[in-house]
């Protein structure tokens, strides 16, 4: 369920802010679930929304240990995270487009001086691909994949990263996020949360929980004016 705490509407406006990737900033999760049904078609099995459910906000190392219950291979968890890493790249690569409200939230948040990161549980190069595509390459003060660090969310790695690069407090950032890993990973570094949710069922454990980028509650908890969006 959405929720707005009385807290979203007095906390001071943030001194940073720290977006998560693949289904947050981006439309990837439907290169994902390409590249995640090519994957169980190919050793047999079929992709559903459990399985998306499961794999949602995971790492290259995370996702192994659930490929293998998924895809009933033990011990195999290494050489299936491979294969489908391999495939999301090429799907990313051709198809990934920004999530509503996105360009627009990373422009304004720029114009509004305050350094911004991404912290991504994918790989450099996922992550890279992906912001080149839709033209946001350039736009963070920082970028930090997963092989950056050394531990994927849902430990505080990335997100402790990404603020030690930008010179700022956990305290005083603000991270987006839309899958349970990655709130629990910013929530461990000491980050508040706003989470956006992007597969059906998923909950969320944020400070505030919205629908979109593109919603009032957003930037108003980022201290923008709600009234400057264009869209």
């Amino acid at each position: 369920m959405l929720g707005v705490p009385e807290a979203a509407v007095t906390r001071k406006p943030p001194r940073a802010v720290v977006f998560d990737n693949d289904g947050l900033l981006l439309d990837t999760e439907p290169c994902w679930t390409a590249a995640q049904e090519a994957l169980f078609l190919a050793h047999g099995r079929v992709f559903d929304l459990a399985a998306k459910r499961a794999l949602v906000g995971t790492s290259p190392r995370t996702a192994g240990p659930i490929l293998e219950r998924l895809l009933g291979q033990p011990h195999a968890g290494g050489q299936l995270s491979d294969e489908m890493y391999a495939l999301a790249l090429t799907e990313i690569s051709a198809g990934a487009t920004p999530r509503p409200g996105a360009v627009d939230l990373v422009a304004r948040v720029r114009a509004a001086c305050l350094p911004v990161a991404v912290a991504s549980n994918a790989p450099r190069r996922h992550l890279l691909a992906g912001l080149r595509r839709v033209g946001l390459d350039d736009a963070f003060d920082a970028v930090l994949g997963v092989d950056d660090v050394g531990n994927p969310k849902p430990a505080p790695d990335l997100y402790l990263a990404a603020c030690q690069a930008m010179l700022v407090a956990p305290a005083v950032a603000i991270a987006l996020e839309d899958s349970p890993p990655g709130v629990a990973a910013a929530r461990a570094a000491g980050i508040w949360v706003i989470g956006i949710p992007s597969i059906p069922g998923v909950v969320l454990d944020a400070d505030i929980v919205a629908a979109s980028l593109a919603d009032a509650v957003v930037h108003e908890a980022l201290g923008l004016d709600p009234a400057g969006r264009s869209g």
